[in-house]
């Protein structure tokens, strides 16, 4: 496969795992070092990883998010199920083993072990908390260590960065793709040598209160006492319902820049994106660029040349940022990659040869394509559980679709000494998060009591007019890129809607069918938003369902309730906090 000098690693795979597919039969996979596990079987060609449920969709699942997010991914690793491919580092002589359904623990033969009586943990004192080691934690926990503050930032993967700079995986010994690259290394080694503490690898699965956070850091539960917090759990992908999204191949935008920025491996040999926003541009001219052939980018909203005002006004706001979207359209047009907008993907289905079939339909028609994979990019969704377990008020943003914390010009939520910064405050993007992550920092500082220096504080200042100018070329690229939300409109009653418990269009119609239930009752009848994503993807949905059809308003209220554990853990963990203080 050709591949430009700057996407080549220095030496081939050269180490092996071993794959047992659905009927048992055992191959060797080869990857290179710090690679996934997902990255590996994708690169092998595997894409099924996991049996569903009831088979409705008449296949097994895959990648899909590519974050940790969606749960899709399980496998078997030696012998330990529901483990997630994306987050699971491949090892030498690893055993990964396509997973049935569901994923039961093999229990050693004779008695089951009982645990001993081991103290629960005490709760581990730190000034500052960042949660999230992306653009905006990383750019906080640089301010915080400036004034004094002790910090501790908890990043649920092993390289820093986030999902906007995407580094190498830690042991691939890959160089940087390009500039965004180079400022997300640099970036994360400031962090680093900035004396503030950073855990990787942990991820949070209660939040109690906001000096009371549960963490699982690979090997123990530990509980944070933080005198303030700081959230910056940035976003996931908008689900795009639509026949076939959950067939193995089809995956977010998101994971597949991951798959490439990351772990060098491309997606399929044949790709077409689907989706709204500048991101689908930028990966698929990243993709073509390490050798993938592009079928297509479907776009949903019009043509630049069509919102001429919005084009110009995002220029004005940032030239560098809009030069650099001009050279991805140019990149497409010279490689000859169709770019369709006001395009629309509506159907997937497997075709006889394995290849996976897409319908887009648009102004100009509709067309059938067929693809080794489809990536979705229909914008994002703030991820924000941790903020309203802990009281943060949010607010419905009806332009976007999304859910919003309610913050002061500090970036501090409707909660004494919580703050919110980035993507899961609103989408903002990174250049945004960047000037958020400072402000609130300072914020904080001064909060705990500390004298903040007047150069440093002069650098807020400066934060907070860059921030501004940042705003406005996000909102000009928001009108950019406007385009009606489909919801469920695209789904028919066999599409399954909640991918963890497969609970389809025609179950949830049916439970809504004798009057108007709220969410949380239709939750009781057909199970949706039970499973491990935690209701991530489908209770958007479900709340923008029921307001559009029973004429709810659209509040904090109308989501599933949110509560511990805001991520799959073992019962054991659980309990070693019971008897904490």
């Amino acid at each position: 496969m050709p591949t430009s000098r700057a996407t080549r690693l220095p030496m081939p795979p050269d180490m092996h795992l071993t794959w047992h597919d659905a009927d048992g039969v055992a191959r060797a996979v080869a990857f290179r070092a710090g690679q996934s596990v997902a990255a590996a079987l994708t690169s092998a060609g595997i894409r099924e990883m996991r049996a569903t449920r009831r088979g409705l969709d008449g296949e097994g699942r895959g990648l899909f998010c590519g974050m940790g997010v969606c749960q899709d991914c399980l496998v078997e690793l030696d012998g330990t199920p529901n483990t997630r491919a994306c987050m699971a580092k491949a090892t030498p002589g690893l055993v990964v083993r396509h997973q049935p359904f569901p994923g039961v623990a093999r229990l050693p033969a004779g008695p089951v072990p009982i645990p001993d009586d081991t103290p629960p943990p005490a709760p581990e004192a730190v000034d500052l908390l960042v949660l999230g080691g992306g653009a905006a934690g990383l750019s906080a926990a640089i301010a915080a260590r400036r004034c004094g503050l002790d910090v501790l930032v908890v990043e649920e993967r092993a390289a820093l960065g986030g999902q906007y700079y995407k580094q190498p995986s830690p042991g691939l010994d890959a160089p940087p793709l390009d500039a965004q690259h180079a400022q997300g290394a640099a970036l994360a080694a400031q962090a680093e040598s900035s004396g503030a503490r950073i855990l990787r690898g942990a991820e949070l699965w209660g939040a109690f209160e906001p000096d009371r956070i549960a963490v699982f850091d690979g090997a123990r539960t530990r509980l944070l006492a933080p005198r303030a917090l700081i959230v910056a759990s940035g976003a996931y992908e908008r689900p795009h319902v639509v026949p076939g999204w959950t067939l193995p191949g089809v995956m977010t935008t998101g994971a597949a820049q991951t798959l490439w920025r990351s772990h060098r491996v491309l997606p399929g040999r044949r790709v077409l994106v689907a989706g709204n926003g500048p991101l689908n541009m930028q990966v698929a001219c990243e993709l073509a660029e390490g050798g993938a052939t592009l079928v297509a980018v479907a776009e949903a909203a019009p043509g630049p040349a069509t919102r001429l005002k919005d084009a110009i006004a995002m220029a004005v706001a940032d030239p560098a940022l809009a030069t650099k979207g001009a050279r991805y359209l140019a990149m497409l047009a010279r490689r000859h990659v169709p770019l369709r907008h006001g395009t629309v993907l509506t159907r997937i289905a497997r075709s006889p040869d394995g290849a996976l079939r897409v319908t887009l339909r648009g102004a100009w028609g509709e067309g059938v394509h067929e693809t080794d994979a489809v990536l979705l990019g229909y914008g994002f969704l703030p991820s924000q559980e941790t903020l309203r377990a802990l009281g943060a008020e949010c607010v419905f943003d009806a332009a976007r679709g999304q859910f919003v914390p309610r913050r002061d010009d500090a970036m501090m939520t409707s909660v004494p000494g919580l703050y919110a910064i980035g993507d899961c405050a609103g989408l903002g993007g990174a250049p945004a998060a960047r000037e958020e992550g400072v402000i609130a920092a300072l914020a904080a500082a001064e909060r705990l009591g500390r004298t903040v220096p007047a150069a440093i504080a002069a650098e807020g200042d400066a934060a907070r007019r860059r921030l501004a100018r940042h705003r406005r070329f996000q909102a000009a690229l928001w009108r950019l890129f406007a385009a009606p939300r489909t919801g469920l409109a695209l789904a028919d009653p066999g599409t399954v809607v909640c991918r963890c418990e497969e609970v389809t269009k025609g179950e949830i119609d049916a439970a809504l069918a004798d009057g108007a239930p709220p969410l949380g009752e239709v939750k009781r009848r057909t199970r949706c938003g039970m499973g491990r994503c935690q209701g991530r993807y489908c209770a958007p949905l479900l709340a923008e369902h029921l307001a559009e059809t029973q004429g709810r308003p659209l509040d904090d209220r109308a989501l599933f309730a949110p509560r511990a554990p805001v991520k799959p853990i073992a019962i054991a963990d659980i309990v070693a906090l019971a008897e904490t203080p």
